[in-house]
């Protein structure tokens, strides 16, 4: 080992795991276990290529060091640069550091090449290999997860398949037995340890012309071939198949399987590297006889023909008196009874049968076994459990279980609970629940061990309850297809994501994002219909949604991102842009729910259900009168969510006072026809978008139906190539927030267009340099930074869809206009309350006196709003209805709203009595209190 790798391998060792070292040895110790936690871990100092776990009878794990420390083992030509004295450097290092090969035993079979990507516009060098029909196979050796599942490949156009790849020292016209595995580096390690081997190439291959071409040149003395591909459900089928057609051919056939205790994938390259460094010489051969023995067991309960003989090959393999085992996809129960045991050997001991005086003492043994085992099905399925899963938040936990039937249909995947495990009746019940047909008829002793063998060191799968961005985790999620660090990763066949050492899956089933992973089927001919049909209405509503994908990362910044608030008329086209937007963001058909329509819990959980994306809330104008038999929604309820607050409070199901309180992780999209009506704290967090009915042309008319007809599933790659430049989004996001921040800041004194600076005083002149005319003075420092936020996701929008400068330049004004507005919206009344005001100074001006006016405190106004809207009514003065009113009039900002129900001594009844005292004595009545801002 490389000095420089040794040390930073023993200094990271010493930092994660607490390993120390030894004195007077070259041994590490004392390491806390990644598996089981005890502080047994070890490994040697002098090269520390493996860790090993003391607990050999309890745990007893072991990883390579490239498992635990990847990055070290990922970029070879920048760890071995290749030169002009060494041009194959970088493959030499890879071979021997990364592969544990002895460059001496493979000289002159392998050459360094490199690989360009032009869809990605990235490269790497590889390890090339040439291959016997022509071609060649090579391997990706720098960062290959930038390529996705792409880390090796065969030469376009050259089909590899009917001949093996077989190593320059391998004689095949001597060799007494051959094993054929899948990949060259694994035939490559078989051959390090005096294992002659050839490479299929894929477990789907089948080297007939090898194999004939073998046979001729034998002349009838084959070898006996050992299939030792993956282990893998997929290779199992192709192994018993490629077994039964080689039989044909003459051949004598096993098969070796490597065992896979957990869910690393370990293959024939990584026993040699653990049989190379571990211990002395004859500690190393005797691991090496186990594993090959081991695996050529598992060879032969592969290609067992039938459920008995693959109980007898286990039973003889460890010597259990009962056992559960699986074959073809039913599960069956081993157990010996002994009389029934002893009584066959005797029989055959004493038998005068000529075929039975012949037999030995491990025939005898072997046939007696057959007579006495009883193999019982208890299952006409094969139920497995894959993993446990975990909500640490709400302390619910899962095992989940694959279900595998005899048939051809698919298998079926699901949860049990703790006690669906625990007791027959209710596995029973479960399972049939979940797999049509699937019936258990075991007891409950059967399925305690048949738990105890299958839980135990069972792994463990973290999840998150809705989809989207997990900032606990820094990936992104979205169905079948995760992000992290700009990398796209496909779920598993076990239906969860691994990054490395973190396992992850969703729980969330009712959303369902399934964007498109092919770039070649993903075009930008929507983005002209998009500008045709919305301008730049339509550039700031996606980059809103674009934005809102890195909405947990801004929040945890800079604490707060905007809401975006979408009114007009009927027919002005929000609906379209918002279905539209849902498609690049892989929802087609989809465009918002109601929160009236929906309790507080149900609300609560329809805006947790994604994260880092928008909760588009469809409301239309609440004057309608169908509308007012619903459930009422304030939209002060939002005001937590502008910085990612909580949701709702639920308690949990435990005896003590633990809560669940999950934080709102999307972005919050208002759609209706009215404005909001709320308080000042919200209009503050809201930028807001006014569309009106467009004048329809031919042009804009196609555009919009063309735009509608877009296919989601191609669209939805937009979502992909987003996430994907998170870094970059960032950090440009970063640079030009501050900018954008300052440039709204001097609107009132510079153009905000091009900087010209002009005389503040003149509001209503165009900046003499451009011509821009959209200026003023925003003073709500919350109004800046949501506009600024808007217009740096604009610039980072910028790296993913190709935007003119006329387009940013009309977006950003538009923006800048939008800010403005925000300021003017929140200093003005809601227009019915204008409306209100104006017929209350109406009404007052109609005498000398009290007209609607009951207060006689001339800093209050007191209104009974019956008594006004009759009053209005006699006079023929329009207003809004009293259900309007008494919403909208609680954000009155001209007259502050001070109480809505007081008993006020009426100045209104004063005056009428003493004008006509046969109207009464001076009473109280019960008003709507304001201040009166007219009064100094």
């Amino acid at each position: 080992m490389r000095e420089v790798l040794r040390e930073e391998l023993l200094r990271r060792l010493q930092a994660d795991y607490g390993l120390q070292p030894v004195k007077g040895t070259l041994y590490m110790r004392k390491g806390a276990c990644p598996a089981c936690g005890h502080r047994e871990l070890y490994s040697r100092m002098d090269s520390p290529w493996t860790v090993h776990c003391g607990r050999e009878s309890k745990c007893g794990q072991q990883w390579h060091v490239k498992e635990l420390y990847e990055d070290l083992f990922d970029d070879w030509s920048a760890r071995a640069p290749a030169t002009e004295q060494q041009p194959s450097a970088t493959a030499r290092a890879y071979l021997e550091f990364a592969r544990g090969f002895r460059l001496e035993l493979i000289e002159g079979w392998f050459s360094q090449e490199n690989y360009w990507s032009r869809e990605l516009g990235e490269g790497s060098a590889t390890v090339r290999f040439a291959l016997e029909k022509g071609g060649y196979w090579e391997r990706l050796i720098d960062r290959p997860h930038r390529f996705g599942k792409q880390k090796a490949r065969f030469k376009p156009g050259d089909s590899y398949k009917g001949a093996w790849w077989c190593p320059p020292c391998v004689d095949l016209f001597e060799v007494q037995e051959l094993w054929i595995v899948e990949g060259i580096f694994d035939a490559i390690a078989l051959v390090h340890h005096g294992i002659s081997a050839v490479a299929a190439l894929s477990s789907n291959a089948f080297p007939e012309e090898s194999l004939k071409a073998l046979a001729r040149n034998r002349g009838g003395k084959l070898p006996r071939l050992v299939w030792a591909l993956d282990n893998e459900p997929g290779a199992h089928r192709y192994t018993r198949r490629w077994v039964k057609q080689a039989r044909e051919l003459g051949y004598s056939c096993e098969a070796a399987q490597i065992p896979q205790p957990d869910s690393r994938k370990l293959d024939w390259n990584d026993l040699h590297q653990r049989w190379c460094f571990e211990g002395d010489e004859s500690r190393r051969a005797e691991l090496r006889e186990r594993a090959i023995r081991e695996a050529r067991h598992h060879g032969a309960l592969l290609l067992a023909e039938s459920a008995s003989e693959k109980a007898l090959l286990m039973y003889e393999w460890r010597e259990r008196q009962e056992f559960h085992f699986g074959f073809e996809r039913r599960l069956y129960w081993f157990k010996l009874d002994l009389d029934k045991y002893n009584k066959a050997v005797q029989a055959l001991e004493n038998s005068d049968h000529q075929d039975d005086q012949l037999l030995n003492d491990r025939q005898v043994r072997e046939k007696a076994l057959r007579q006495s085992g009883c193999v019982t099905e208890i299952a006409n399925c094969y139920p497995q459990a894959l993993y446990f899963q975990r909500n640490e938040i709400t302390d619910e936990s899962w095992y989940y279980f694959r279900v595998d039937f005899p048939h051809d249909g698919p298998s079926v995947k699901n949860t049990f609970t703790g006690a669906q495990v625990a007791a027959a009746s209710e596995f029973k019940k479960r399972l049939l629940s979940m797999a049509a047909g699937a019936v258990f008829t075991g007891s409950g002793q059967q399925l305690d061990k048949i738990m105890k063998d299958q839980l135990y060191s069972l792994k463990t799968v973290e999840t998150i309850d809705y989809v989207g961005y997990s900032k606990e985790h820094g990936c992104y999620l979205f169905g079948d297809v995760a992000v992290r660090n700009g990398v796209v990763n496909q779920v598993n066949a076990e239906d969860f994501f691994e990054f490395g050492k973190l396992r992850l899956k969703s729980l969330q089933k009712s959303i369902v994002i399934r964007p498109q992973r092919d770039s070649k089927r993903y075009d930008e001919a929507w983005l002209p219909l998009l500008w045709t049909c919305f301008g730049a209405q339509g550039l700031v509503g996606l980059t809103f949604f674009f934005t809102s994908l890195f909405a947990e990362q801004i929040r945890a910044r800079w604490q707060s991102f905007p809401f975006l608030e979408m009114t007009g008329e009927a027919g002005a086209g929000k609906s379209t842009l918002l279905m539209f937007l849902w498609k690049l963001l892989g929802r087609p058909g989809y465009e918002g729910f109601d929160p009236s329509k929906s309790s507080v819990a149900g609300r609560s959980r329809l805006m947790g259900q994604v994260a880092g994306m928008p909760v588009v809330l469809i409301e239309a104008d609440r004057s309608e009168p169908d509308r007012l038999h619903l459930k009422s929604f304030d939209w002060d309820e939002l005001k937590d969510f502008y910085g990612g607050g909580t949701l709702r409070t639920r308690g949990m199901k435990t005896a003590g006072n633990e809560t669940y309180e999950p934080p709102f992780r999307g972005t919050i999209v208002i759609s209706q026809n009215a404005p909001v009506s709320a308080s000042e704290a919200i209009l503050t967090r809201i930028c807001k978008l006014h569309f009106v009915r467009p004048r329809v042309t031919d042009e804009s008319k196609t555009a919009a139906e063309n735009l509608s007809a877009l296919d989601g599933e191609k669209l939805s790659h937009f979502l992909l190539r987003a996430v994907k430049h998170e870094a970059q989004v960032l950090e440009r996001f970063a640079e030009c927030l501050q900018a954008h921040d300052a440039r709204l800041r001097r609107m009132h004194s510079h153009c905000f267009a091009c900087g010209q600076a002009f005389d503040p005083r003149d509001e209503k002149a165009a900046c003499s340099h451009c011509g821009n005319r959209v200026r003023g003075q925003i003073r709500v420092e919350r109004i800046i930074k949501n506009h600024a936020q808007l217009l740096a996701g604009l610039d980072c929008l910028r790296l993913v869809v190709k935007l003119s400068e006329h387009q940013v330049n009309e977006t950003r004004l538009y923006l800048a206009a939008m800010a403005l507005e925000r300021q003017s919206a929140i200093s003005a009344d809601h227009p019915a309350v204008a409306e209100f005001w104006e017929v209350f100074e109406y009404l007052e001006s109609l005498d000398d006196g009290p007209v609607v006016n009951h207060s006689k405190n001339p800093e209050l106004i007191a209104i009974n709003l019956n008594e006004f809207i009759q009053r209005a009514s006699e006079h023929r003065q329009q207003l809004a209805d009293v259900a309007t009113l008494r919403e909208v009039l609680r954000n009155s900002r001209s007259r502050k709203f001070l109480t809505p129900s007081k008993a006020v001594d009426s100045a209104v009844r004063s005056y009428q009595a003493q004008r006509n005292p046969m109207l009464g004595r001076p009473g109280t009545v019960k008003c709507w209190m304001f201040r009166n801002s007219g009064v100094a």
